[in-house]
């Protein structure tokens, strides 16, 4: 008896540790079920329970433009990920570039600024600082800005409490190397302006590191106010020089005073002359510039947005951040222009380059 007593004694044991251990782990996944369900509500507050920041982006030119639109989407991918509410200002100084045009749009921009109240003023290029940004310079208006080519001080940006940004410095030294990849025997380059004098940093940096390339001269400084005057000198350096460097070409005007978009300028030129030429930007190259090492719209954007996060999100002053320049060149080669100016290319300038095989105005309709 006793024998039979201690086997049922043993059996019922055995059967209650079973059935303990299997409520426990239905328990504890049931418990993880319960967290697992309730893991996405907490994210999806946390997400409704971030401050949204109003941001205005003042830009100087217009869309569609690759260099603007990669400028503002260089921008927001910087801020991803945080509730942004955009607004954006095209200033549109290509097209209306007289002094007295910039100041209408100028207004327009500030008007809005003061009935919209961004918490941030994101402005890019120069006609939005010197029309616009230099006046909330000291307030408490946060302000970076991207692509400025002249010295912050020129706006009254350094030591500001409220400002900081990039600047755009163009790659002179490795557009000439690329050049000469391109161009071995290229000795004598001619430099083309318009009559904007956003170029005069341009042109002061360039003669301060032309002595860093051997066997090349800067042969001539044209500032020109109007295609007819363009045209002529284009023809005139056919026999003059061995390349020319494109840098202002946005307002050259034709007979009627009205500026001749910079597309027509550059497929005339592709048309008309036999001079290899370079530029700093890659738009420039798509329209039939042979080369460039282009400074980056995006990384421009992407920068400035950096910039924006630290202030926004951190709570960092824009006065305790630095401006600097970008740093990252793209080298571009328009085999287009190359094939019509008899240039064979070497391999390896083609596959360290982005190739544009044909002229942009042959298959764009901006």
């Amino acid at each position: 008896m006793r024998k039979y007593l201690r086997f049922y004694l043993v059996f019922f044991l055995i059967a209650y540790i079973f059935l303990i251990s299997v409520t426990g782990c239905q328990g504890s996944t049931e418990s993880m079920k319960n967290n697992d369900s309730e893991m996405p509500v907490q994210t999806e507050i946390e997400q409704e329970s971030k401050e949204t920041y109003k941001i205005l982006h003042v830009m100087s030119y217009h869309t569609p433009w690759e260099w603007t639109e990669t400028q503002l989407q260089g921008f927001k991918d910087a801020m991803e990920n945080e509730n942004i509410e955009y607004k954006v200002f095209e200033m549109d100084t290509k097209n209306f570039s007289t002094d007295e045009q910039k100041q209408k749009k100028a207004q327009e921009a500030m008007e809005l600024i003061d009935s919209w109240e961004p918490d941030l003023l994101f402005t890019g290029d120069e006609d939005a600082q010197e029309y616009v940004a230099r006046h909330y310079v000291g307030t408490s208006l946060p302000i970076v800005f991207s692509a400025v080519n002249r010295e912050p001080k020129e706006y009254g940006f350094d030591g500001a409490e409220n400002v900081t940004g990039v600047l755009e410095h163009e790659h002179f030294i490795q557009n000439i190397n690329l050049l000469k990849e391109i161009v071995p025997d290229v000795q004598d380059i001619a430099v083309i302006f318009d009559d904007d004098p956003i170029w005069q940093p341009t042109e002061q940096r360039m003669k301060e590191s032309i002595s860093e390339v051997e066997s090349v001269t800067l042969h001539s400084w044209d500032y020109i106010g109007s295609f007819d005057v363009y045209k002529s000198r284009i023809k005139e350096l056919q026999t003059e020089v061995d390349a020319i460097a494109l840098i202002g070409i946005f307002t050259f005007k034709d007979e009627n005073g009205v500026n001749v978009h910079y597309r027509d300028v550059l497929k005339w030129t592709a048309e008309n002359s036999n001079l290899p030429d370079f530029s700093f930007w890659k738009d420039r190259v798509t329209f039939g510039t042979l080369s460039a090492v282009s400074v980056s719209g995006y990384e421009q954007g992407h920068a400035a947005g950096l910039l924006a996060r630290q202030i926004l999100v951190e709570g960092k002053s824009p006065g305790s951040l630095p401006i600097l320049p970008s740093m990252t060149g793209e080298p571009l080669i328009n085999k287009a222009r190359a094939d019509d100016l008899g240039l064979k290319i070497k391999s390896k300038s083609l596959l360290s380059s982005e190739v544009i095989t044909e002229y942009g105005w042959m298959v764009s309709n901006e």
